[in-house]
């Protein structure tokens, strides 16, 4: 069982003392009533405040940190769950991060390209205690993102878990978990780092420029104009 001191204190990712963490936090639960509803403001605070951006990986710890996606305003998978647990840290809301390898059937041919794979390893999310119990928010992908990928977006009401949906709007296979790794107090950094340079040898402890949502923004309309084209995946 996690020690909830653990679950409440800042880390060296998690810095939920920060000023600008702790600002952040407090704008967006104001006025909830209970631990319940802080912690759902703050998951949608996060997930549409903070755009996802898998180009914008850098797997060190400032560039990892809350604080750091605040400035940014854009973040990959683990670093906009970072940014949640340190918003409920912030909040007196004991939460941690959870990690596991999905099987992603929708992604830009750019990154399919430099990834080599469609199995995402280490994604993240946050596991937030709420009644008593440890409940998953997966706050990665923004609401415009989802929409322009037609993929249905995320909703987490605090009590049950809020993990991929299995399939888009078309029907087409979206997100597959293959493997819980567990959740941890702080990001386990070298042990990503060990999965990424084994399965990404493409990859450093930085992701290649792009321009994520202009690649999206391509493929949409490509789809429009030749939905012929358009894989199955």
């Amino acid at each position: 069982m996690p020690h909830m001191h653990q679950a409440t204190t800042p880390t060296p990712t998690i810095d939920s003392d920060h000023p600008a963490v702790i600002a952040f936090a407090a704008e967006h639960a104001e006025g909830s009533q209970s631990a319940v509803e802080r912690a759902v403001r703050l998951y949608y605070a996060v997930r549409d405040g903070i755009r996802y951006d898998p180009y914008s990986l850098v797997l060190t710890v400032p560039g990892l940190r809350a604080s750091t996606t605040l400035e940014n305003g854009r973040a990959w998978c683990v670093p906009k769950a970072v940014l949640l647990a340190a918003c409920c840290r912030a909040q007196g809301i004991p939460a941690r991060l959870g990690f596991a390898d999905v099987r992603n059937h929708l992604s830009t041919e750019r990154l399919r390209q430099f990834m080599k794979t469609d199995v995402f390893y280490w994604h993240g999310y946050t596991a937030i205690e709420l009644g008593g119990r440890w409940i998953k928010a997966t706050p990665a992908f923004n609401v415009e993102l989802c929409n322009k990928l037609r993929i249905k977006p995320l909703e987490f009401d605090g009590t049950e878990d809020s993990i991929y949906h299995p399939f888009d709007l078309d029907g087409r296979q979206h997100m597959e978990y293959l493997r819980f790794h567990g959740e941890y107090d702080d990001v386990p950094i070298d042990e990503i780092m060990t999965a990424f340079t084994t399965h990404y040898a493409t990859m450093g402890d930085e992701a290649p420029a792009g321009d994520f949502e202009r690649e999206v923004d391509d493929e949409a309309e490509m789809a429009l104009r030749h939905p012929e084209a358009v894989v199955r995946r």
